[in-house]
């Protein structure tokens, strides 16, 4: 991991500032932006989503599913509280929280139902997790999200009542994770049998991963650019929404601590499943508040501030699953068996 990539909480922090005040030096900026759209999709906002979606999808390894039956308990655990434990606390603690906001209950929503699929390898591999369980889950995550994930949204809003346009958000999520996906698998082929896979791997990737977080800076600049007024006059919606957003993060990475030490694993697969279990796939939910209801919404804004959480908390968490697991919080490695030395004549 660079230092930059290190440091992305504070870039995030900046850009999100940055926007702030050019909305408000840079007179009409927003309107300019906001103009450049095509039925509703922000061009400039389309073209970043994209460019930190497909890297994304080249983490997808379907050949490292075949090696789930080792070992499927820590890859099981990390999938229940994806997409049963997350979600579930997710509507929860809008729905207690911000009753009257439908935009923000939208917005956790939509970050409890996304799963990571990119960022958790950055987080693991400072844990000194499982890799190999790490790309398998984020495998596993990446196919399951383009099934379960539309029909998980438009059942916990529909339980809470707020019409949502299920149509678009069909389509969002066939636009945002269908075709970086396609477009991933197709390019990972044609790349590695025209190049190599240690090209690939070493040369390719790490500039469209470096892409990519420049596309998430740009994003927020430019979001932040264009409500930047409105966070001004309702900077306590912004507050208001981390409240869910922190306390759901401490409900699920609580149950996952939990599990993990109930079901004895050893601490490399159990910080993986900590990891993966608790942290969330924020392109995917900022790009379907953006589709859903604009680039100017408070549930784009409520998505963002996902973002401006989760690094931070995720890097504190790496920091924290070292400290247990050198506490013995976490089953030890099996230490292999030595055969006694016979004694010498």
């Amino acid at each position: 991991m660079s230092k930059f990539e290190k440091y992305l909480a504070l870039w995030v922090a900046l850009c999100m500032v940055a926007g702030i005040i050019l909305s408000q030096v840079v007179p009409g900026i927003g309107e300019t932006i906001d103009s450049w759209q095509v039925r509703g999709i922000s061009i400039p906002i389309g073209i970043c989503l994209f460019l930190m979606m497909y890297p994304a999808m080249l983490n997808l390894q379907v050949a490292e599913l075949k090696k789930l039956r080792r070992n499927p308990k820590p890859i099981v655990l990390a999938l229940f509280s994806n997409w049963i434990i997350a979600p579930a606390v997710a509507a929860l603690l809008a729905h207690l929280f911000l009753r009257g906001n439908e935009q923000l209950i939208v917005a956790v929503i939509l970050l409890g139902s996304s799963p990571c699929t990119a960022m958790v390898l950055v987080w693991g591999k400072l844990a000194d997790g499982n890799q190999e369980q790490n790309v398998i889950n984020t495998s596993l995550n990446t196919l399951t999200i383009l099934v379960l994930y539309v029909p998980i949204v438009s059942l916990l809003t529909g339980i809470q009542g707020i019409p949502l346009d299920r149509e678009l958000l069909l389509i969002s999520a066939l636009v945002f994770i269908g075709v970086p996906l396609v477009m991933g698998v197709v390019s990972k082929r044609l790349l590695t049998d025209a190049k190599g896979e240690d090209w690939f791997k070493n040369e390719y990737r790490p500039i469209v991963e470096k892409i990519a977080i420049a596309a998430l800076l740009t994003t927020l600049v430019v979001l932040f650019a264009l409500n930047g007024q409105v966070l001004i006059d309702r900077f306590d919606a912004l507050l208001l929404v981390s409240i869910p957003l922190l306390l759901g993060f401490v409900i699920v990475v609580g149950y996952n601590l939990f599990v993990t030490r109930a079901f004895k694993l050893e601490y490399r697969e159990a910080i993986t499943t900590v990891l993966i279990g608790s942290s969330s796939h924020f392109e995917i939910a900022i790009a379907t508040a953006v589709a859903l209801y604009g680039v100017g919404s408070m549930a784009a804004l409520g998505t963002t501030m996902g973002l401006f959480w989760e690094v931070p908390i995720m890097l504190g968490l790496v920091f924290v699953g070292k400290v247990l697991g050198k506490k013995g919080f976490w089953r030890s490695p099996a230490q292999p068996s030595v055969l006694p030395i016979p004694a010498q004549s």
